[in-house]
């Protein structure tokens, strides 16, 4: 699905993948800028978009796995959605109706429809 395009094909090593913690959900990706790191607030918007995106939309915080697109591998025989996560780290959002919808493709933050896998 969408999910599986996202993470496993467009998705960069070096770009940052996001994705709510147990809940069905769109993978988050958010390109990497060449010799410049994130800073903290922009890779929690990015998080908040991924826990606006999921099944826990509605929850007061949401955590959400933040990691670079290198550690996320499909497993073969998969169901669509499904990745497998290596490393990287769980971050304690809110889920941000307002900033997720001013997000466009365009800014460098793209998300899949929700799946019911991570």
């Amino acid at each position: 699905g969408d999910n599986d395009y996202l993470s496993t094909v467009l998705a960069e090593n070096e770009d940052w993948w996001f994705h709510a913690d147990g809940v069905p959900g769109s993978h988050v990706i958010l390109r990497a800028k060449p010799g410049e790191e994130p800073g903290r607030e922009t890779l929690r918007q990015a998080a908040s978009v991924a826990a606006y995106h999921s099944k826990a939309r509605a929850a007061g915080t949401v955590r959400v796995y933040c990691t670079r697109a290198r550690y996320v591998k499909k497993p073969r025989g998969a169901k669509k959605g499904t990745v497998e996560v290596s490393e990287g780290k769980l971050m304690k959002v809110r889920p941000d109706h307002s900033f997720a919808a001013r997000v466009s493709t365009g800014r460098g933050f793209r998300a899949a429809p929700p799946s019911s896998g991570h």
